[in-house]
Order: C-alpha cells, then structure tokens, then sequence
C-alpha cells in the first residue's frame, strides 16, 4: 500500500499556496500536545465554512477531487484510498471553526511544512461532544488536560462551552476520577463557577424544558427520546445549531461511510 504522505503535502502546499487559512487538528494536534503518537487513516483540517467553496476550488484546479458529504461540518479531499477531512464543525453542529480558532493557532511543523495546529482549548471543546456508541474521545480529553491543564486559557474554554457547561463539568469530575492522585487541571474559580451554576440549577429547574440535549454528544444513541419519548431536539434551529434537513441527512447516514 502507498504511503498517503505525498497526498497529504499535496493538499497543504495547494491550500498554503491559495492563502487560505487552515489549522491542522486530529492526531498529528494530538500527538503535540500529550506525545500520545498513533496511527491515522487521514489527516484532518480545520476551516471555516464559508472558505469551502475557494477551497474546493483550489484542490480541483491541481486535480485533487473533492466532496461535500456533509455541508454543515465535513468536506473531503480523496485521492485514491487516501483522504483529507475538511473539518468546519462538530458533527453536531455545534463546536464550529470561527475566526478566533483559526486566530489562535499553534505553530508547528508538519510534514515539511510550517502550519498552525488547532488550539488545545479547541480540540478540548470539539473532543468533549464525540460520545457516540462507537467512538468517544473522552480519553483523548483527559490526556489533554493531564498534559496541558495548567497552560490552558481556562476563560476561553469555560466561553466555548457557553451554555453547555455540564459537559465541561463532567470532564472536570472524570479526570479527578481518573487521576485520583493528581490536582485539578483546571483554576479553583472554574470549579466554583461552574459548581454554582449547578446549584442554582438543582434549586430552580427550568420546569418547562421538554428537550434531549444527548443528541449533542451522540446522534443516534438518543434518537429514541425525540423519535419516541416526545423530547424536542436540542440541535434544531432556532435554538439549536442544526437545520431539520442537516439532522434528518446527518441521521441517514448512521452506520454508512462518509
């Protein structure tokens, strides 16, 4: 089997020569910030949406072909067996590529270039929604904060996380679970705000939700509770990020290849 490698130099010279931003994610940011250093099926760039269409373009122009399996957070680049996954969000639509993440970028090397991997605050929050039946990042989050914790811009994450802080807390709970011996990767006042927010939360529950957030962690694992229990979606707009024909596409292709 041949090596993916001169692809992948292929797609980042293309977009570099384009001058169309980008941030390397996945396992090649990974292996930066913990030294966990496995193998991948593909390499993963972030980007903004709306940079899509120059993109594509630019890709077709050196005769790489390019999809849009899923508009609202996945584009591709394929050459043969091997594959570029333009990453513009969260499948769940919900942790999407801004200027801020694109902003704040890491200098790196990588496969002879010089990029800017994503941020580790930003593959905290996108790794932290990935729990579906089979895959879950949720380890891929612990090392980051066992291995990061203490550099972290802790306002940033606790802003990403916005009004989905129980995720964040979750996290937080977990690692003190799996790393009984170690201090809190995150600052006393994370804990306390967040812990507040709880309490204020057990003390007065909004009484009129009738929503399943779970399907902001896993799309298909809590299709039951809108399918069949009466919940509403938390992904669909205008409270959520999703539009009806983004999560009815988004649902189909369970179990399917992108």
């Amino acid at each position: 089997m041949s090596s993916p490698v001169p692809f992948y130099r292929a797609v980042l010279r293309t977009l570099r020569d384009a001058e169309i931003p980008f941030l390397i994610g996945g396992t090649y940011a990974l292996a930066r910030y913990t030294a966990i250093d496995r193998s991948t099926k593909d390499l993963d760039l972030m980007v903004r949406r709306r940079d899509w269409p120059a993109i594509a373009r630019a890709l077709r122009e050196q005769h790489i072909y390019t999809r849009l399996p899923f508009p609202h957070w996945l584009g591709k680049a394929l050459h043969g067996k091997s594959q570029v996954d333009v990453i513009f969000s969260g499948g769940n639509g919900l942790t999407k590529v801004d200027d801020e993440w694109i902003a704040r970028g890491v200098p790196a090397r990588v496969l002879g270039f010089n990029v800017d991997l994503s941020p580790p605050e930003e593959l905290l929050w996108s790794k932290a929604f990935v729990m579906e039946r089979e895959r879950y990042d949720g380890a891929d989050v612990m090392h980051i904060l066992h291995t990061r914790g203490q550099r972290l811009d802790w306002t940033r994450i606790v802003d990403r996380f916005g009004d989905y802080w129980r995720v964040l807390l979750f996290n937080l709970v977990l690692f003190g679970f799996v790393y009984p011996g170690e201090e809190s990767p995150a600052p006393r006042w994370v804990m306390d705000t967040l812990l507040a927010r709880l309490d204020k939360e057990i003390d007065s529950p909004p009484r009129d939700e009738r929503m399943c957030r779970g399907t902001l962690i896993s799309r298909e694992q809590y299709l039951v509770d809108i399918t069949e229990w009466g919940y509403s979606d938390a992904r669909m707009q205008p409270r959520g990020p999703m539009s009806a024909t983004e999560i009815a596409h988004w649902t189909e292709a369970i179990g399917k290849l992108a």
